[in-house]
């Protein structure tokens, strides 16, 4: 009998639990190990759940309360071997087998192709090289449109070129190249060829045989309408060079016997290559130092030489004032092979690339953009000790003058007297290497001061001697010390005076 009762209190409790349970909660089935010993429970959302591992399936049924935990159970998206559904009624997951779940399964996407996994590799490892093969392509075509820049200015004015060629039409057995230097003096440039006419000049140049080399480049002897013309090829790492000295010509009132004529400047196109020409007039007996080596000369050859030199260097250093004048220019790289021998044996400067130029009128000191120097056997000793004042035009022709000096050494040694001549030696020939390094000139010019050999035999010459008095002269050790080009021409012109009437006397 008790025990009856009790039984009637445990099912009365029951009822009592899931009648509460009911307010607000839904009844579902309960399949899973939680809910072992009851079949049913309640909850906010019901809830079944199919689960595959290999060939075993696990089928769950229960509830679920609270929000978060719906969230995450029902929101969880098929897989392959897993599913879920949730359902918000009365034993909304009564009907719901493993059956019926499976097919979700089946829905779901394959996994991606290893395939595309695969590309994924290719373009990684492909990738970089495709960018650098690229970047590669990119450079050339950036180098080939630099090289092509560099030659826009000869296509600009294509279409003029025309009425250029009008302007340098001639009759036969004229002096075509005569008649248009005539004309640039007479307009009022004085520094060459117009610049549309050189364009011309530079296109029509034949090329006939190669002259010269060195580092600079080479020098080519041409021929325009029949007449020869030197063309100075320049290599592009001297660019600076050909544009200083194309700059200089262009801009600066040079027409002098003792400078060498310049005709034009171009850069031109050969053998898919850009070239830099500058073309000037023509001298056959080449540059004094290979002249000297193959001709010995008279005293009043040597003199002329001298003399032509010097006249050279005072139009360079002397500045012209007016509308039509220059600055005044210092060379820095005055040397035998820098000036060339005409047929009259007179001598002009050439290479004027790193030239500096000086203006009183403002005061301005243009060394131009050249880093190169000059030629150090030839170079003064504050060039050599790095004390040279930079900024101070008058230092620059005093570096000239220096080298006057040796070039006035080179020619005295081939010059005869007695009918003795010495054979050609450069200056230091005895005291430096034949390609001497700064160190090597700084020791013998400034530390010992050495100046080069001075030959007995010119002392017993009377133009000789003269000719050592002013070499001496110009090798001051103080730049201050040193001759002018104006002092030492008037001396020039007085020794070969002095020469013609010791002649006429005889």
């Amino acid at each position: 009998m008790a025990q009856c009762s009790v039984q009637v209190l445990l099912l009365l409790l029951l009822k009592t639990l899931q009648t509460s349970a009911k307010g607000g909660a839904v009844e579902c089935l309960c399949q899973d190990s939680w809910c072992a010993l009851r079949p049913r429970c309640y909850g906010e959302q019901c809830y079944s759940s199919v689960t595959v591992n290999g060939d075993k399936q696990a089928f769950t049924l229960g509830c679920l309360n609270g929000t978060e935990k719906i969230r995450l159970t029902c929101s969880t998206q098929p897989t392959a071997s897993y599913a879920v559904q949730c359902c918000p009624h009365q034993m909304c997951n009564s009907n719901t087998s493993a059956d019926t779940l499976l097919p979700l399964l089946l829905t779901v996407p394959p996994a991606e192709p290893v395939r595309y996994r695969v590309e994924a590799v290719v373009v990684f490892v492909v990738g970089p090289f495709v960018v650098l093969a690229l970047l590669s392509l990119l450079a050339v075509v950036a180098c080939r449109r630099l090289h092509h820049g560099r030659l826009e200015r000869l296509r600009e004015l294509d279409a003029e070129q025309g009425a250029i060629d009008g302007l340098i039409a001639s009759n036969v057995g004229d002096s075509t190249l005569a008649d248009l230097l005539d004309h640039s003096c007479t307009s009022g440039s004085g520094s060459g060829l117009p610049f549309l006419v050189q364009r011309t000049v530079a296109r029509q140049i034949s090329l006939m045989e190669c002259v010269g080399k060195g580092r600079y480049g080479e020098v080519w002897r041409g021929q325009w309408q029949g007449e020869n013309v030197a063309v100075k090829i320049f290599s592009s790492r001297d660019e600076k060079s050909w544009f200083r000295e194309t700059e200089i010509y262009n801009t600066v009132l040079l027409r002098h016997e003792n400078i060498l004529g310049f005709m034009a400047s171009d850069m031109t196109s050969r053998n898919s290559s850009t070239q830099l020409w500058l073309i000037t007039h023509y001298h056959e007996n080449g540059s004094l130092y290979d002249y000297l080596q193959r001709v010995a000369v008279e005293t009043v050859d040597g003199l002329h030489m001298a003399a032509s030199v010097a006249s050279g260097l005072v139009h360079l250093h002397t500045e012209i004032f007016g509308t039509e004048g220059k600055p005044a220019i210092a060379h820095r790289d005055l040397k035998s092979k820098n000036i060339l021998v005409k047929k009259d044996l007179r001598c002009c400067i050439a290479d004027l690339g790193l030239a500096v130029t000086h203006s009183q009128s403002d005061n301005q000191l243009d060394v131009g953009n050249n880093p190169k120097v000059g030629t150090k056997r030839y170079m003064a000793p504050e060039v050599l000790d790095e004390s040279i004042q930079t900024d101070c035009f008058d230092a620059y022709k005093r570096v000239d003058m220096w080298a006057f000096g040796l070039v006035l050494w080179e020619i005295a040694r081939r010059t005869y007297s007695n009918g003795i001549v010495e054979e050609y030696k450069p200056p230091f020939y005895d005291l430096v290497p034949n390609d001497p390094s700064f160190d090597d000139m700084r020791k013998v010019v400034c530390v010992e001061q050495q100046r080069p050999f001075i030959p007995n035999r010119w002392f017993s010459d009377p133009t000789l001697s003269a000719l050592v008095k002013l070499m001496k002269e110009c090798w001051y050790q103080n730049p201050s010390a040193r001759l002018t080009a104006l002092r030492i021409k008037k001396t020039l012109d007085k020794i070969h005076s002095s020469l013609e009437k010791g002649k006429a006397d005889c």
